[in-house]
Order: C-alpha cells, then sequence, then structure tokens
C-alpha cells in the first residue's frame, strides 16, 4: 500500500534538511551541506512492512513551482495522501509563499480532496523573542490563507525534538489500523503491568503508536489551541538540552549512551498530569535520542540492537518487536522483576 506524501514549500525553507534528517538518519550539523532540491525528487521509503510513503520533495525555486502548478498540475496533485507545506518562520518573501501556497491548496481540492495538510513554520530556533507569540501570529495568517481547508500547524526546528513531534503525528494519519495497534499495546502494557508501552518505526524512530494513558495528560506543548472540529494548532517551544553529566548511563552492546530520568520522571519543567508526571515530550525526545545513539554506535562500526535502563525511579526496555518495530517498554513499579526482557 503506497501512501503518496508531497513536501512543498520555498527554496531554502528547510524541507530536504527535514526529510535528510528523519529519513536519512543525518545529524542536523551535516544538512548545511545539503543542495537545492531540483524539481522533484522522489523517494520510497518502507514504513511498517507493506505501508510504503512516496515522498515527494519539490524543489521551491519559482520556476518549478510555476511549473507545477501549470503543466505538471494533476501529476504532481493527484493521488496525494498528505501535502506537508513548509514556510520559514523568518521568510522575507511570506507574501509570495502565501500566494504559492494557496495556488497548491486549491490544486490539492482539485485533484486530492481528502488529502489532509499539514503546515510546519520551520526554523523556530531562529526566533530571538516569544516563540509562542510568533507562532500564533504565523498561525493565524496561515489559517486565513487556507479558507475553509482542514489544516494542523506544527512549530519545527531540527534542532530539537520538535521535528520528531511532527513528523510522528504526520505519519500517524496515514496508519490505517493505528487505534488497534494502540489497543494492543495498551494489553501488552497491562499484562507486564508496565506504565507505558511505545512503538516506534525501525528506521525513521517516529512514533507510531503507544499504550492508552490510564490518566488523561495536559498538552504537551506550551501553547495549543484547537480552532474549529477540523483544525488544531500545535506548537512546540523546548529546545533544552538533554543533561549528560548528572544523568545515569546504560549501555547497549558495547558502547554507552548517556540518558536522562528526567523523560519518565517528569522533571523536566512541564509535565503530564498522571502519577508519574512524565515529561510530555518524552516519545519526540526519546527518539532524537535513539536516532543519534545509532549513528555513534556507527562511527565505531557497532550495530544497535537494544537498549535497557535502570534507574532508581525507573525501568525501561527498548528492544526489537517486529523486523520493522522496535517497543519501548516503561516500568514504574519496583515490585516489578527489572530482568524483564522483551521476547522476539
Amino acid at each position: 500500500m503506497k501512501k503518496k506524501v508531497l513536501l512543498m514549500g520555498a527554496s531554502g525553507s528547510g524541507k530536504t534538511s527535514m526529510r535528510s534528517l528523519i529519513f536519512s538518519n543525518n545529524p542536523a550539523s551535516l544538512t548545511a551541506r545539503l543542495g537545492a532540491t531540483v524539481d522533484v525528487e522522489q523517494n520510497h521509503v518502507r514504513f511498517l512492512g507493506d505501508l510504503i510513503l512516496n515522498l515527494w520533495d519539490c524543489g521551491g525555486q519559482d520556476s518549478f513551482m510555476d511549473s507545477y502548478l501549470s503543466t505538471q498540475q494533476s501529476t504532481i496533485f493527484s493521488h496525494v495522501g498528505v501535502l506537508i507545506y513548509v514556510f520559514e518562520v523568518e521568510s522575507r518573501n511570506m507574501t509570495k509563499d502565501l500566494e504559492y501556497y494557496k495556488d497548491c491548496v486549491r490544486a490539492l481540492r482539485k485533484y486530492s480532496p481528502e488529502a489532509a495538510v499539514f503546515l510546519l513554520v520551520h526554523k523556530m530556533d531562529l526566533v530571538r523573542g516569544n516563540k509562542v507569540q510568533v507562532l500564533e501570529k504565523k498561525s493565524k495568517e496561515l489559517r486565513v490563507a487556507s479558507e475553509d481547508t482542514p489544516i494542523t500547524v506544527f512549530g519545527t526546528s531540527i534542532y530539537d525534538e520538535s521535528l520528531y513531534k511532527a513528523w510522528s503525528r504526520i505519519v500517524h494519519t496515514l496508519i490505517p489500523n493505528a487505534a488497534v495497534l494502540s489497543k494492543h499495546l495498551t494489553t501488552l502494557a497491562a499484562a507486564c503491568s508496565a506504565t507505558e508501552v511505545v512503538l516506534f518505526e525501525r528506521t525513521t524512530f517516529l512514533v507510531i503508536a503507544t499504550s492508552t494513558p490510564s490518566t488523561p495528560s495536559t498538552s504537551s506543548i506550551p501553547f495549543s489551541q484547537s480552532h474549529t472540529p477540523s483544525e488544531s494548532l500545535q506548537s512546540t517551544q523546548s529546545t533544552q538540552s538533554i543533561p549528560q553529566s548528572s544523568t545515569p548511563t546504560t549501555s547497549s552492546q558495547s558502547t554507552g549512551i548517556s540518558y536522562t530520568s528526567d523523560l519518565y520522571n517528569g522533571q523536566d519543567g512541564v509535565y503530564d498530569s498522571g502519577p508519574h508526571k512524565m515529561d510530555p515530550t518524552r516519545y519526540e525526545r526519546t527518539s532524537e535520542l535513539i536516532k543519534a545513539f545509532k549513528l555513534s554506535c556507527a562511527r565505531v562500526r557497532e550495530d544497535f540492537h537494544a537498549l535497557e535502563m535502570e534507574l532508581p525511579e525507573f525501568t525501561a526496555v527498548l528492544d526489537e518487536l517486529t523486523k520493522n518495530t522496535y517497543v519501548l517498554i516503561v516500568v514504574h513499579d519496583p515490585s516489578i522483576d527489572r530482568r524483564l526482557k522483551v521476547k522476539r
């Protein structure tokens, strides 16, 4: 089953960098070396076995955009599952960017009326003032330009977990049985008395599904507002680095990884309202950390297979579940055997 994903936006907005970070496992420090996309670059990314993401990275130069909206319109905008349109937060050509965006939305509604639309206000790390206020202002501008089209807006940066949060949410809309997966994870959590079970895609380490929390949690973002039943606005402001010197260390194979207990012990300032007050950005931060650790393993010619953490506050096991997924099991109950393993 193929799902067509359009990645569009002005040249230099950061489309190729985020694609490289999410799907090619390149670190953010190397994205500056990437050149501009010429016309359309197609990539087929196998996701969860049978699901294949047909990712179309569309060059944002004016000549290409004009071509997409004229001679190539039916080719570009037909059979689209998701449109991801990237706006640079400090763009100096926002008026032109919005005109191209509105034209793209009209073409999308003509050829793929059921497609979901996600807007990424990117490079939020460059904002010097109040990020929430800046994103709110941009989002209002985008809602006006979108007219009646349902949209979801994320503030993103390649330097924090916000990009993983946005792409996990996007990919989640393409998974037909996501609710069933969450139900099974809830059953697994109950069977092993786990606080939480999280399913990750093997290559990208994007979050596929999580067990249903027993206690409703607060929003994982500083600014969140629903505008209509079909629209939501989400932003991520956190740019905090993971502390290294004071955190427990655990290992995978012969290589060590420094990992903070704050993610699952709620000591990072803002956390959910559950009994363990876990960090609401834990999924995205875990994705980011594990991807970085896998790169570290590759540099010393080691393979990443599994990760076990035994900390005073909780025990966590990350291991292969299927050939396409990893599962993370987190247990806070000290009476549970700390030798908990995930059976392959």
